[in-house]
């Protein structure tokens, strides 16, 4: 293979299926694939074992993995994070917990050998009404959202494995989700430079590793295509006026706020002519890796991306590599920092607490898809262990009898439906408790819990307020 290939390789970070690396993607590593992302589906028991086979085809492959904590965990998806998430650390404001829970994260993905997560969120949740980013932001104001990135980052680096700090410029003052759709960002430049931009320029100062780029469209900054295929926004911004050097990578580009421009080919000759330097695929085929291989090789060759370029980009992939290798840290185990976390974040109005087994609905909304739909709230689960013969149903019953009841809700400041069924239950029983999962709203019921994020240790906290 030829010296360009192995460019074009080096830059491409591909997901699969399976919680064993398929034998195409072993034989694209060795081949000089620079990278690969692992999602809930390839985690198991073994899931260290799947990184050590793919280094033992290049011991220099970026693993990157979308860890957030909270809603968005994909190491633990099944069973829910112990890590509450990002709006819990910003209600706790405690900057030293939330580098004491980055650290943990760390500390997770380090035992698997991981060496890039895709975390943390950095956008500033401005617009209430936003769909996919809501408590995965540290919160709505810019100095709030700054300092705990830099914890969080901090954090995580300690335990030697790079951060990423997402969406570039911005993605939380949308309304749309750019999984689906290509969301726009109604805002003038000096509205993005006081609100938006300034967790990433602290990020940059605190050395975090690595930027995602958002698939979005910022008139004020370049009105002509999404900031992942801006080389005003990437280049022009991030690059020569942020001061940013090191590696960039995009959102995954099958996500339809690209996907329904352009081919996968050509999103990845535009981006790196954008000034990325990574493309994340959520999930390739081996035909579909070396179709983009073969038209980044392809705009090379035709001069549309400058060789330099492409090299460019893959000398920072190489470099992030490097000093993940050059880290590796054993950090200690701190077990108490997520239930500390989740249990200082939670906010109550209200008295009432469960005098029995209850009757738990679970009025659930449908999660955006950053998020895996198998990630559990827990609430009755974590209420069963305390409370035996705690029941769990999905929607409020035509017939309620004597038992407690509690409601767990998501967002209902969103979503007219759920105010309406929580109304119905409030009318129909005084005495119903209600948990608030996602961003608070005005308080109802007899006891108004608000976890500020959906995790295991969430859970477990507001099960131990309601059972004490």
């Amino acid at each position: 293979m030829t010296d360009l290939y192995r460019l074009a390789m080096a830059v491409l970070q591909p997901g699969f299926e399976g919680v064993t690396a398929p034998d195409w993607m072993r034989k694209a590593v060795a081949d000089g694939l620079g990278g690969a992302v692992l999602f809930a589906r390839n985690v198991s028991p073994g899931t260290a074992e799947l990184v050590a086979g793919l280094r033992a085809e290049n011991p220099g492959v970026v693993i990157a993995i979308d860890e957030e904590g909270g809603v968005v965990t994909r190491l633990e998806a099944r069973e829910g994070s112990s890590f509450p998430g990002n709006r819990a650390l910003g209600v706790v404001d405690d900057v030293a917990l939330t580098e004491r829970v980055g650290r943990q994260i760390g500390r997770l993905l380090a035992e698997a050998d991981i060496t890039l997560n895709y975390a943390p969120s950095v956008d500033v949740n401005s617009n209430p009404a936003n769909p996919v980013i809501g408590i995965r932001s540290f919160g709505p104001t810019a100095d709030l959202v700054a300092r705990h990135s830099v914890a969080y980052i901090k954090g995580v680096q300690a335990a030697g494995v790079a951060a990423c700090a997402k969406h570039f410029p911005g993605h939380g003052d949308t309304v749309a989700d750019s999984h689906l759709e290509l969301p726009t960002v109604h805002a003038s430049f000096d509205q993005l430079r006081a609100r938006d931009l300034p967790p990433f320029e602290a990020a940059i100062k605190a050395g975090v590793r690595a930027v995602m780029s958002g698939h979005l469209l910022i008139p004020a900054l370049d009105p002509a295509g999404p900031a992942t295929l801006s080389r005003t926004i990437l280049t022009g911004l991030l690059r020569e006026e942020l001061g940013f050097d090191g590696m960039v990578v995009t959102d995954a580009i099958e996500m339809k706020a690209v996907a329904a421009m352009y081919s996968p080919g050509e999103i990845a000759v535009r981006a790196l002519s954008a000034g990325v330097d990574a493309i994340c695929a959520g999930l390739l085929t081996e035909q579909g890796l070396y179709e983009i291989r073969d038209a980044i090789v392809a705009a090379v060759r035709d001069g549309s991306l400058p060789e330099e370029r492409l090299a460019e980009a893959a000398g920072r992939v190489a470099a992030l590599s490097e000093w993940h290798a050059a880290r590796r840290a054993n950090v200690a185990a701190d077990d108490e920092a997520g239930i500390e976390a989740a249990r200082r974040a939670l906010t109550v109005t209200g008295t009432a607490r469960l005098t029995g087994a209850p009757l738990v609905v679970e009025v659930n909304t449908r999660h955006n898809q950053a998020i895996d739909p198998d990630t559990p709230t827990g609430l009755a689960a974590a209420l069963g262990e305390l409370l035996p013969g705690t029941t769990r149903v999905g929607r409020l019953p035509a017939e309620l009898d004597d038992r407690p009841l509690l409601l767990v809700i998501h967002d209902a400041a969103r979503h007219p439906w759920v105010r309406e069924t929580v109304a119905e239950a409030v009318r129909r029983r005084p005495d119903v408790i209600v948990v608030e999962t996602g961003i608070p709203a005005e308080p109802v019921g007899a006891t108004y819990v608000a976890t500020n994020g959906i995790s295991k240790v969430s859970a477990q906290a507001a099960a131990e307020w309601l059972t004490r």
